[in-house]
This record gives structure tokens, sequence and C-alpha cells, in this order.
């Protein structure tokens, strides 16, 4: 597309006039901005949350706001520990002690409903072996102001004290561990992957100066996305976990968009273009690319806003809000620095020194400069031989991709408990203790909320009905306050087996279809699973849509095809099934558990699949766009369309492998948490985004439009008018040209 090159659009559009206008003071803006945001970001961690999973608006939620204001004793949050260091629990010494630090407890503020083995005589607060008890207490508040009454007083009980030993657990205790773990290993985690990642974008570029670039953008991007977040912490409750995707987002999609930025900058100075000229080709060329990448991956994102649970929507806040920013620094900032680097863009390429040693041991200097001329010549070859045996790549890569995925059809459903932590985390050991030494299921037991008031032969008959259903264990209650209309109750249900698992589940159910004399509400950890899985159902199909229609819509406004934007779902439908099928296989069922150091708990969080396919998926679109995009500008200018999927490989197959093998370094770096559902994440999209770019975009997508032929760029003519008056393509123009003839020879690759 020479002829682009000096056009006067190229040179002299409106966007280009406006980035490029003053490319210095445009720089010292963003440097002033990115240094106020680190002031205004700053400490943003310590005012998320680490829950969030359960639907505000359930049954169970409900029922649990309640309980904590009438009954604050029946749901504690807040557990001591308490082993004895010489006899047992029933000694007279261990036992004054632990009223004594029971009473103690008590005298907190912020801390009530206290309850211990020594003041109830409960055999279910007293270790089989007799050598450990526990004090359990609730600390009111929200989850932040908790969470500092906790800092203030833990450490005043942790450790010895007399003839006893006391350790800190509960799950107020396991959420702020979660918490400090999450925030010390994403620190980790930017220390591992920058400059891994800056060692591989020299690799790319050869440049110093041009890998650079990208993580300029990356970082402007984090930056600012911290202080989104901050402000969104005054507003409604956000996740601590969603600092991960900020970081994992950031740098990999800012270094997606400024590396084809970078090389589309670079490929027009190699042609003979000025600076300006090679900016405004760019911008109207990767530039228009890079925004509807953006939009994409947002609208993916944006998908996860139709849940309750603000763990989901804490990612859609972060994502939505680090995609545009990472678009925008790529739009606005880059070429401003290029501007005023021009061809020194170029400089300090270390590649020198290696192709200095080739020259004089390598192929001679005609076959030198053919390799020159012909970038991406392997890409090309295996474009080639795949569109050659079509039917065989599309059908072998479909099938495999399917029966990697086959495990996920095993998937079972849980909650995040204090496995989720490595095994020497305090909380943890507590939580270990109370499962392995204690009688009962920790954790596991389901309180019904009665309200209305009844007689204390309703109450006996209610407890008689629901102590008859299946799989349950046993019935304690009820405890009771207030008279008449007003009063309220509560029973205390003990499923068998586990506390979240099918047989609590399905107790669950039968307790609220049992008939009562009063209004009730059932919670714990198994309802709150139920009202969590019902709440995603629910709304599962309309974050689909979401996804699918303005998917659909975005990628015909930039093709003006029918049967592209269709393809694009299903493959990047097929290129997610690898991720899915290694989440249950490696993290369901334990295998690889001890290399990745994890605890495999038989489920899987909820909430978890939504999120890993909204990510997944937004990222696959990222390199579905760049490689159809560059396609598309090749059919507008041949008319050929094998030739065009050629090319459009050839040109892209090693930018988006390069991109993909970078963000998986980010997402690797990001899976190096000890918190299982964080290195689910991490490690699943980076499979992900591997699959998609090696298997998917380099096999599948080829195959599949040489199949369609040039049926791949047809339209109804209504939808064709709609194009032409609204839709873009990478070249500029909205018009597809006329169908060349066919041929049967492609024309010659042009670089």
């Amino acid at each position: 597309m020479a002829e682009v090159k000096n056009s006067g659009t190229a040179r002299g559009g409106g966007w280009t006039r406006f980035v490029t206008a003053r490319p210095r003071l445009s720089l010292l803006v963003a440097l002033v901005i990115a240094a106020l945001s680190v002031l205004a970001g700053g400490g943003v961690a310590e005012r998320m949350g680490s829950g969030g999973f359960e639907d505000p608006d359930a049954e169970s939620t409900y029922a649990t706001q309640v309980l904590e204001r009438e009954f604050p004793a029946s749901q504690p949050n807040l557990l001591l520990l308490v082993s004895a260091r010489e006899g047992g629990v029933d000694d007279p010494a261990v036992a004054a002690e632990a009223r004594r630090l029971a009473e103690r407890l008590d005298a907190e503020r912020g801390v009530g409903g206290i309850g211990s083995y020594w003041g109830t005589g409960s055999p279910a607060l007293r270790s089989e072996d007799g050598r450990q008890a526990v004090i359990v207490a609730r600390v009111g508040g929200e989850e932040k102001e908790a969470g500092e009454i906790l800092e203030r007083i833990a450490p005043h009980y942790r450790g010895t004290h007399g003839p006893v030993e006391v350790s800190v657990g509960g799950r107020l205790a396991v959420q702020h561990e979660m918490q400090t773990v999450v925030e010390e290993d994403l620190l980790r985690a930017e220390l591992i992957a920058l400059p891994l990642t800056l060692v591989l974008l020299v690799m790319v570029f050869g440049s110093a100066v041009a890998a650079l670039l990208p993580l300029g953008i990356g970082i402007v991007a984090i930056l600012g996305t911290n202080v989104v977040l901050r402000g969104l912490t005054e507003l409604t409750d956000v996740s601590v976990f969603a600092q991960n995707l900020t970081t994992a987002l950031g740098l990999g999609l800012a270094i997606d968009y400024a590396l084809f930025v970078v090389r589309r900058f670079r490929e027009e100075l190699a042609g003979g273009a000025d600076t300006r000229t090679a900016v405004g080709t760019t911008l109207r060329t990767a530039g228009r690319t890079v925004l509807f990448s953006a939009l994409t991956v947002a609208a993916s994102l944006s998908a996860m806003l139709v849940f309750p649970q603000y763990f989901l929507r804490s990612f859609a806040y972060a994502g939505i809000a680090v995609v545009l920013l990472a678009a925008a620094a790529a739009l606005i900032l880059l070429p401003a620095a290029l501007m005023l680097l021009g061809e020194r863009v170029n400089a300090l390429d270390l590649r020198l020194l290696f192709r200095r040693r080739r020259s004089t041991a390598g192929a001679g200097p005609k076959a030198r400069e053919q390799g020159a001329k012909e970038p991406g010549a392997g890409w090309a070859r295996t474009a080639a031989l795949v569109m050659r045996r079509a039917p065989v790549f599309a059908v072998v890569t479909t099938a495999g991709l399917v029966l990697l995925g086959l495990p996920f059809l095993g998937a079972q459903f849980g909650t995040v408990d204090d496995r989720q932590l490595p095994a020497t985390a305090e909380s943890r050991v507590v939580q270990d203790a109370l499962r392995d030494g204690f009688p009962g299921s920790p954790g596991g037991g389901l309180t019904v909320l009665a309200e209305g008031g009844a007689t204390p032969a309703e109450y006996a008959g209610y407890r008689e009905r629901i102590g008859a259903l299946d799989g349950v264990e046993r019935v304690d209650g009820p405890v009771t306050s207030g008279t008449g209309a007003a009063a309220q109750a509560y029973f205390t249900v003990v499923p068998e087996g586990e506390g979240v698992g099918a047989t609590a589940q399905q107790v669950v159910d039968e307790l609220r279809a049992t008939n009562a004399p009063f209004d009730t509400s059932v919670t714990g950890a198994a309802a709150v699973l139920v009202d969590s899985k019902a709440a995603i159902g629910e709304r599962l199909p309309w974050a689909g849509a979401i996804i699918v229609v303005v998917t659909l819509l975005l990628v015909f406004l930039l093709t003006g095809s029918v049967l592209i934007p269709v393809q694009a779902v299903v493959l990047n439908g097929l290129s997610l099934t690898a991720m899915f099928g290694a989440v249950v296989w490696v993290f369901q069922e334990g295998h690889l558990s001890g290399l990745l150091g994890f605890t495999p708990t038989g489920d899987i969080e909820t909430t978890l699949p939504v999120l890993m396919f909204c990510v997944a998926f937004g990222l696959s679109m990222d390199y579905g766009v760049f490689l159809i995009s560059r396609i598309k500008e090749e059919y507008d200018a041949t008319g050929d369309h094998d030739h065009a999927v050629r090319f459009g490989l050839r040109r892209t197959g090693g930018l988006i492998t390069a991109a993909a093998v970078i963000l998986a370094v980010v997402m690797v770096a990001i899976g190096t948490s000890r918190v299982t559902n964080t290195k689910m994440l991490g490690l699943g999209v980076a499979l992900a985004v591997l699959m998609d770019a090696m298997v998917v975009r380099s096999l599948l997508v080829p195959a599949v439009m040489k199949l369609t032929g040039r049926l791949t760029w047809w339209a109804p003519g209504p939808l064709r008018r709609f194009h032409d008056r609204f839709g873009v393509s990478e070249g500029g123009s909205a018009k597809a040209p006329a169908p060349a003839p066919d041929t049967t020879q492609a024309p010659a690759m042009v670089p």
C-alpha cells in the first residue's frame, strides 16, 4: 500500500495532528500524571476486601445479616485455638487461663458473641484428644472495619499465655491473611514480570529503545488503574484480587498494543516514509486495530458487571479501566514518543552483534538480502501448508481442542475457604486442626433463621421435621429472642459429610422446602454456595449475550463480513477449552498439586470459571483482531483471499506469538501466588493465551478461512451498505474492493 504512505490523509489526519502537535508537552503531562498517580493510587490494596463471593440479595445473605445483628454468637468469625502446653484442656490451670482470655476478649471494643468450651462444655468445641479447645467470638462491623479490629487485637492473644499456646483463626482471620498474602505475592509477581518482560521485548525488537516503549505504556496503564480503583473504593466494595488483573492486563495489553504500533511504525520507516507520515499511517492502520481490540476486550470484561458478586464486578472495574488506559496511552503517548524518536526508535539494536557473526559464517549477501525483504517467511510457509491441507488441519485441531476440554464436564463447584492459603499460614493451621482433630464438620453447619414468633410446641415440631430430613446429622436449638410477633429464633443444622458437599447442598434445598408456621431463611456455607450458583446461572446467559453481540458487532464494523464475526466467536471459544480442562484436571483433581504447591479441595470456586472465561475470551479477541485486520487490509488492496490470509499470518504471526509469550510470562508470574485461586487464574489464562496464539491463530484460522474461501467476505446488501456508512477498515476505507477473479497461483509475497 505504498500509495497510502504519501497521501494527505496519512500526513494530515485530524487524529495525527492532535497526538503529534506537541509531543514533548504530551509526554511531560503524562509524566506529571504518572507521578501524581503514584500518590493518588498508593495504599489502594489496604482499602480493598478479600470477600465478595456471595450474592448480596440472596436469602442466605439476608439471614446472615439478621443473625449477625440479633444473634452475634450464632455467626462467629473469630476463633482462638487454645492448646494446652502440658496435660489437657480440662486441667484447672489451663481452664482458668482460657476463661481469663475469654473474659478479656469479651471486653474488647467491637467484639461480642463470646463462647468457649470452658463456658458451654460443648463437645464440638473440644478436640478429640482433649489437648485443644476453642474460644469463638463475633467481630462486628463491615469487612474493612472488622479487619482493623482484628489487626488491633490479634497480637495481644497470639502466642504463649502461661500454660496455653494460642493461635488466631476463623473466617475473619482467613480473609485478612489472604489479603496480606495477595499483596505480598503481587509485589513479587511484578518484580518477576518486569525484568523478564524487558528481556523478551529486547529479543523481539532488538532495539533497547523500542523495547522500553511498551513497558512504559504498561506502567502508565497500571498506575492510572490504581487511581480508578482507589476512587471506586470510596463508592463500592472492590476485591483485592482485582489488582492481580490490573498488573497482568496493564503489562500484557499495553505491550500488545505497543508491539503492534511500534512494529507498524518501523515497517513504514523501512519503506521510506518520513516520521510524521509513518506515524499517520500507523495510527490510521494499527491504531484503529488497537482501538477495536480494546473495545472487544473491554466488552468481554464488562459482562461481569451483570453478576451481583462484588468479586466479579471488581474485575470488570479493573479490567475495563486498564484496557482503556492502555489503549489511550498507546494511541496518544506512544505516537508522541515515536514523533520525537523517529529513526532513533531503532537505536541500540543488540541484534547487530549476532548479525555480524552470521554474516561471516552464514549464507551469502544475496540470501541475506532476500531474507530481509521477506520478514515472516516461515509464517507464510506455515499458512501455505495449512491451507493446502485445510480440511485435515481444521478437523484435527478442533478435535484436539475439544478433547482437551472434556475434563470440564466433571467440574464440581465450591466456595473459597482457608485451603486457598499456604499450609503454613496461621489461620490455615487453625482450620486444619479443626478439620483433623475436632468432631463434626467445622464451618459446615447450616443455620435456619425463624421469624414471626411461635409457641414452644411449634418450635419443637419444626425441629423434629427438619431433624428427620435425609442428610441431617443433628439439629440444635432453638435459641430465641423477643416475644410475640417480633420473636426470632435460630436452629443449627449439622449436615452429614462435607460442609459444602452435595449432601449439604441437598439439605439446604430440603430445609427451604419444609413447611413451617413462621418465616424461615437458611444460611451457612452450603446455602451461600447454592445461592451463588443460582445467581451465576441466572445471569450467565445475559453475560454471554453481551460478549457475543458486542463481539459480532465490532468485528463486523471492522471487516464488513457476516461470517468472520461468527468465526471469531466460535474459534475464540475453542481456544479456551484447554484452559477449562486444565482447571479441572489440575486444580480440582489435584494433578501436579505437589509441583505447583497448592491443596486440592475436590472442587473449584464458583465464580472463577466466569472470570477466566471473560478475561481469556477478551485476550483471544485481542489477537484475533490483530490477525483479521491485517488480512482485511491486504484483501482490500489485492482482492485475493488466499494471498491475504497468507500475508496476514506472515505479517502478524511472529508479532502475535511474541505478544502471547510476553503476556503468558506476566500471567505465570501472577500464577506464582501462594493463593490457589490466583494461581489458577494466572496459569489458566497463560495456557489459554498460548493455545490461542500458537494453535488457533496459526493453524485453525487459516484452515477455516481457506474452507470458507471468498464467502468469508460476504454480507447481504443492507449490511454491506451499513458497513459502507459506519464501518472502518485498517486501511482506512469502509468499502471492500470488487471481488478479484479466482486464481490458482498465489501472487508473490510483498513485505
